[in-house]
């Protein structure tokens, strides 16, 4: 895929070099038969359905498959997330990363990277198939989560349903009306989704930070509304009790929450695992697609330990393909089996439609007596709501710095309604993802977040915090983001139920199929929509 990702061989052998701390020991997982030898076209394995990725619409299809009777290979390139490093936790906190915390990176890249122009926030490590990837491209990178449960192991948890009128703009082609009576209640549901007691918000100390932005927000004469979340509330109040381990507030999100948190793991890909029908194999990266003469499909993945050493190639055949490997992953196989020529029909809409949810991060410095907190809960409960401005459309998320310490700093992660649209390419010479994506196109979500923000520093005469972002005086970051889709866009390079144009039986599932925006953090959308297609798919294509 992109920048410092290990796509090739060749640098998953020098990250075997550098070696790392053992974490786990082999990479297999298997809770379901094993795949069949010797089955159709030669001495592959063969399983009904493979399932490509872990994240949020794979392991809807999982689920659903299993359920339907059908065995189901999971592939994951990521490691399980099961078992306690030599510190007694399975995650790393964000104030003392280590190895656990970054994909293969010899150092951490948080999106905070300084504070008061300081180099404090990143630490060198030693490079590890950790939990959180950033992608980086010329104009934009993309962080990811890397293991079993995707990026449910390393987000803020914000259970969002998007405006129904914004849906019908960005998918016009699904029917709103069982998105919103069906599929989205269902996904709710199954994510575990909760809601924060207000009564206890407005009392403790670990919220403070999110009040104080919600009274300088009204100042403003902006809105703000309470967000649901997968991480379980009552086990929050139970931390700031002292009665359970604290995860949330201990500084724990994007490098994982060891407890409270509804990841995938303890939620879809549980139930899938439970039904027999599931095989998950982590450490496993698919790399090359391509179709037989009888219609079925070859996968081959390359297996490495924790630390990057090959542990070998395997093949593997299925008769239905389910692509769930992220807007970046998934896009990157189908341009590879495109531009190769092991799919060579694929339309060439693939690639095309990608956006990053019009993402930018922003902070503005508090006066001294209006302090945030030092003790900030890491999971989100509130943002400001100014999506119905006609100008300049933004759903404001109310962000923590969990230093432990205060910072009379208020942070927000912004979503914007911005037109722009990248498109993914491929180079067969060096076996690399590319985006073409300027800087330029962020210029509209920038100024959505700045017409919100001025409006908000002049009601309270505050300002922006310039310290936050590394290079130099930056108040608005927006040359990463946390919300990727699009890349095979839902009617284009699918039809309207995630089928591949060209190909039967060869499926996309991800945020690859939204169109580069859906104005909320993006996943129970994704879920919900992964819920609508599967349905279709297993009653019209799927035989047991």
């Amino acid at each position: 895929m992109g920048e410092n990702q290990p796509p090739s061989r060749r640098s998953v052998l020098a990250a075997a070099t550098l070696g790392a701390a053992a974490l786990t020991g082999a990479a297999g997982l298997v809770t379901a038969p094993r795949a069949r030898a010797g089955g159709r076209g030669g001495g592959d394995a063969f399983v009904p359905a493979v399932v490509v990725g872990t994240g949020y619409g794979a392991a809807v299809c999982a689920l659903r498959l299993a359920e339907a009777g059908v065995e189901t290979l999971m592939l994951e390139m990521g490691r399980r997330w099961d078992g306690p490093g030599a510190d007694g936790s399975v995650f790393c906190g964000m104030l003392r990363p280590d190895e656990r915390s970054s994909w293969f990176k010899s150092r951490t890249e948080a999106p905070l990277s300084t504070f008061l122009w300081l180099d404090v926030v990143n630490r060198n490590i030693r490079p590890y198939a950790g939990v959180l990837d950033r992608v980086r491209f010329d104009g934009m990178s993309v962080y990811v989560g890397r293991g079993v449960g995707g990026g449910s192991l390393v987000n803020g948890g914000m259970a969002v349903t998007p405006r129904r009128s914004y849906f019908e703009e960005v998918l016009p082609q699904v029917d709103a009306g069982e998105m919103y009576e069906r599929y989205f209640p269902r996904a709710n549901a199954a994510l575990r989704v909760n809601r924060i007691d207000k009564a206890w918000f407005e009392q403790t100390e670990w919220y403070k930070y999110a009040r104080v932005s919600r009274t300088q927000a009204a100042r403003a004469g902006l809105g703000t509304v309470f967000v649901p979340n997968v991480y379980d509330f009552g086990h929050m109040r139970r931390e700031a009790a002292g009665e359970v381990p604290r995860s949330a507030l201990a500084t724990e999100v994007i490098y994982g929450n060891n407890h409270g948190k509804m990841s995938l793991d303890k939620t879809y890909l549980a139930a899938a695992l439970r039904t027999g029908k599931v095989t998950i194999r982590p450490l496993h990266r698919v790399t090359t697609i391509e179709r037989r003469r009888d219609g079925t499909y070859l996968l081959g993945a390359e297996e490495t330990d924790a630390h990057g050493a090959p542990l070998g190639r395997r093949e593997i055949s299925c008769t239905h393909l389910f692509l769930g490997a992220g807007s970046l992953g998934t896009t990157e196989l189908l341009l590879r089996a495109r531009e190769t020529g092991t799919l060579p029909d694929l339309p060439p809409e693939i690639g095309t439609g990608w956006g990053p949810n019009g993402n930018v991060m922003t902070a503005r410095a508090n006066h001294l007596w209006n302090p945030t907190g030092p003790h900030q809960s890491s999971i989100p409960a509130l943002g400001i709501d100014d999506w119905d401005n006609p100008a300049a459309p933004v759903f404001a998320e109310i962000a923590p710095i969990p230093a432990g310490l205060e910072t009379w700093a208020s942070l927000y992660l912004a979503i914007t309604k911005n037109p722009e649209r990248g498109t993914f390419t491929y180079d067969k010479a060096t076996d690399r993802l590319g985006l073409r994506w300027t800087r330029d196109q962020n210029a509209p979500a920038v100024r959505a977040a700045k017409s919100l923000f001025d409006r908000v520093n002049r009601a309270n005469g505050t300002m922006y915090r310039y310290d936050l972002f590394g290079g130099g005086l930056r108040n608005f970051a927006d040359d990463f983001c946390y919300h990727p889709l699009g890349g095979c866009v839902l009617g284009r390079a699918t039809d309207l139920h995630g089928r591949v144009r060209g190909y039967r039986n060869l499926y996309v599932v991800d945020g690859s199929l939204i169109p580069g925006s859906i104005g909320v953090n993006p996943f129970v959308t994704i879920t919900a929509l992964a819920e609508r297609n599967i349905e279709r798919v297993i009653a019209q294509d799927v035989t047991v």
